[in-house]
């Protein structure tokens, strides 16, 4: 009696047919579509990766191979080398986005912390929207807001800064009256690539251990000095991460280059100055539909080049993202 009775609660625990058998079965066919799944997707990249610089290396090789190439495609690089081309193509992208981050770090850091530990919540999750929205406007829409209305504002500051700051190299006069150089377009992009690096860094400070911060306000500390002490270090490499996001972004903007840059061909540090500055994305969109043959070579070599110096910011960052984490581990 007793043994029929075991056997009928074993049958009502796990089924007449083995049912901890099949879930164990089931459990590991899952376990395998999502190791399957996951497999594949991380080698589709790899492979897209590959595809995209085997595609530019091909393409750009006819330049590459030839150093005496010389080309004419219309524009401003008309008879010059694809090095003299290349040259104050980097220097102009590297320039721009290198203004934008200086412009759109602090800020953004200031703009998530606000958001995370100074706003009520109502507020915080008001202008936690209007970022995320924020992030979600085309690169067009700001080229022509910034075109319209923000340059013509601009210009007086411009000029004064000419006027009264010329001596510094990047304020070098005259400057422009028509707000078409490289200060704007850095401007530009420094408001585009705020909302993502807002939103990273505040959804990192946001994960800063509660116990961790309220032991800094235990120990007398102002809500200052454990935003210093606990939120910031916690969050240094969200805040790196978001850096680097942004930074790729304004390295490979376009269209709000295009339409707020007058474009020039040369090494000049005066960002007020008209006509002195381009960047490898705006010249590609500018000159591709026109050129053919050498001249569109010459064009997607430039774009392997940006491919380069995007893949190396981005070792960089996760080099000093996993220094920085060893030495938090080992501190």
């Amino acid at each position: 009696m007793a043994q029929s009775q075991e056997t009928a609660t074993s049958s009502s625990i796990w089924g007449p047919s083995g049912a901890r058998g099949s879930a164990r079965s089931t459990g590991r066919t899952g376990n395998l579509i999502s190791k399957y799944i996951s497999t594949g997707a991380a080698i589709t990249i790899m492979l897209t990766l590959a595809a995209v610089a085997a595609f530019l290396i091909i393409q750009a090789w006819p330049v590459l191979s030839d150093s005496s190439a010389r080309f004419s495609a219309p524009g401003y690089f008309a008879g010059a080398t694809f090095l003299q081309i290349v040259g104050p193509l980097i220097f102009g992208t590297v320039l721009a986005s290198a203004i934008a981050m200086v412009i759109a770090v602090p800020i953004s850091i200031g703009i998530a912390l606000f958001i995370s530990h100074y706003a009520p919540r109502r507020l915080a999750s008001f202008l936690g929207y209007l970022v995320d929205l924020l992030a979600a406007i085309p690169s067009v829409v700001f080229g022509l807001w910034g075109g319209q209305w923000l340059i013509p504002k601009l210009v007086p500051i411009y000029l004064w800064l000419g006027d009264n700051l010329g001596f510094i190299p990047l304020f070098e006069g005259p400057a422009s009256r028509n707000g078409r150089v490289l200060m704007s377009a850095s401007l530009i992009l420094a408001i585009m690539v705020l909302p993502i690096m807002t939103a990273i860094s505040r959804e990192v400070f946001l994960q800063t251990p509660r116990l961790h911060e309220e032991a800094a306000l235990a120990l007398g500390c102002t809500r200052w000095e454990m935003i210093r002490t606990a939120v910031l270090p916690f969050g240094r490499s969200g805040v790196i991460s978001a850096g680097m996001l942004g930074l790729g972004r304004a390295l490979g903007e376009t269209m709000a280059v295009v339409m707020v840059l007058s474009t020039g061909n040369t090494f000049s540090w005066a960002i007020l100055q008209d006509a002195k500055h381009s960047t490898i994305a705006a010249n590609i969109a500018s000159q591709f539909g026109e050129a053919f043959g050498n001249e569109r070579s010459m064009l997607i070599a430039t774009g392997l080049v940006l491919f380069i110096i995007t893949l190396l910011v981005n070792s960089g960052a996760r080099w000093v993202i996993s220094r920085r984490s060893k030495f938090s581990g080992a501190n």
